[in-house]
């Protein structure tokens, strides 16, 4: 088994910015809608639900709010709002190749609004599919307090899974097809390991080297900029850098 998960290094480290900005309650919310619109609106049938549960409640979310964010989903309460799930493409500076993904009611609202994102640091956001052929989609479980590599590699290879990789101390990164990820979760859980996070993630095919401290510190403000919109759920870029320079993002 090999790793492949070097996006997932880089959002790691710049762990202080993500943590002060954080996920917004309306995004973590949006999260729960969504989960109910691909699922069902029943947690204990919906791994999914589950997962966006658990994180809108690590983040705070009250319970009032995630029940409202579940029964629209399930059309069971309207506001008037119609929601639907749109990928959005682009490039950032040095010809970065970014994914974005959102959930919205207005599609041409959000639509301005990345498009001022990119083009105010650096980047363009470009027509469907101009940079997903870049991409592969795959499941992912964050394993933490790993202290036998060999158990982990026995449960994930029961699981299901494809690769993993030691991210850091006592962390692991077990990759599966994006329709097993509740078979391998439920594994590793079986197993006796701690599942911190379980999610799909693009992984890139190959990677863009920034090797200029102005080109990394307007690819790290075009990355904020989107995260912090609240249509916006995911950002997936495929660029790497020297410690030194992913130091300017802290």
């Amino acid at each position: 088994m090999s790793g492949h998960s070097k996006w997932a290094t880089i959002k790691r480290q710049k762990a202080v910015v993500d943590a002060k900005k954080g996920k917004t309650f309306t995004q973590l919310s949006r999260a729960i809608i969504v989960a109910v619109r691909n699922g069902i609106p029943d947690p204990s049938g919906n791994f999914q639900l589950r997962t966006a549960i658990e994180k809108a409640k690590a983040a705070g979310i009250p319970n009032d709010n995630i029940e409202r964010a579940i029964a629209k989903g399930a059309g069971t309460f309207n506001d008037g709002s119609i929601f639907e799930s749109i990928r959005y493409e682009g490039y950032g500076c040095g010809g970065v190749a970014i994914i974005v993904e959102a959930f919205t009611d207005n599609r041409n609202r959000t639509a301005a609004d990345l498009r001022v994102a990119f083009s105010k640091n650096g980047g363009n956001l470009g027509e469907t599919g101009c940079v997903s052929w870049m991409f592969e989609q795959k499941a992912v479980c964050v394993v933490t307090g790993v202290k036998d590599e060999d158990k982990l590699l026995e449960a994930s290879l029961e699981g299901g899974a494809e690769t993993y990789e030691m991210v850091d101390a006592g962390v692991s990164e077990v990759f599966t097809d994006i329709s097993n990820l509740e078979n391998l979760s439920q594994t590793l859980k079986t197993a006796g390991f701690t599942v911190s996070d379980a999610e799909w993630r693009w992984l890139p095919s190959n990677y863009v080297e920034i090797v200029d401290s102005e080109q990394a510190r307007s690819l790290f403000k075009l990355i904020d900029t989107l995260e912090t919109l609240d249509d916006v759920q995911n950002v997936t870029a495929n660029f790497e850098m020297s410690e030194q320079l992913m130091d300017l993002g802290v």
